[in-house]
């Protein structure tokens, strides 16, 4: 059944969504109550619709600014995330009320993306009027996210502002003999006394 097919091929596109699951989903649509996929098709082009991006910090929000932005109950620190989701985790865990900055991405010359994309100059003007104490720089662990990460260092150098990086390492729980070289050798030289 083409529509059938369509479908299962609209739900595999989705990250991290498999031929099984996107079988699945589609199956329990099919067997759902009409309302459900109705109610699903207007979510789905509502939020493209009323989401957008913070006109401050880059994050996904339905008005022109954030709530995280539009409070002025937050420490003056600023979390430099790859992106929106990021936000979401790191002010989840009640461990941080500063603000955010979202670089929807990370430096990347191979696939086009320079300090203009990620809109690198807007993160410093930012720092520079808002007298931001603190630059926390929450990219990934990764390649790109390091290379990002030294360059915004680099950026900053000569504003008088706390520059820090997010700790990496070995996952709580995490068994020593599953954790790669990489991983490791970070755990190693972020050690911590006691």
């Amino acid at each position: 059944m083409e529509s059938l097919d369509n479908l299962i091929s609209s739900f595999s596109s989705l990250p991290s969504i498999g031929k099984k699951s996107a079988t699945r989903l589609a199956y329990f649509i099919l067997k759902s109550d009409k309302r459900i996929a109705e109610k699903l098709a207007h979510d789905l082009l509502n939020i493209k619709v009323m989401v957008k991006n913070c006109s401050q910090c880059g994050t996904y929000t339905e008005g022109d600014i954030c709530n995280i932005c539009s409070s002025l109950n937050r420490d003056k620190i600023i979390c430099v995330v790859e992106q929106s989701q990021d936000v979401y985790f790191i002010d989840s865990t009640g461990e941080y009320s500063g603000y955010f900055h979202v670089l929807n991405g990370v430096l990347s010359p191979l696939n086009g993306v320079g300090p203009k994309e990620l809109k690198l100059d807007k993160l410093v003007n930012r720092i520079k009027e808002e007298g931001f104490k603190e630059v926390i720089i929450a990219t990934n662990p990764t390649l790109e996210g390091d290379t990002t990460a030294l360059y915004i260092l680099k950026l900053l150098e000569g504003i008088d502002v706390k520059v820090s990086r997010i700790a990496s390492g070995m996952p709580v729980g995490g068994d020593m003999e599953y954790i790669d070289k990489q991983t490791l050798s970070r755990s190693l030289k972020g050690r911590i006394s006691y």
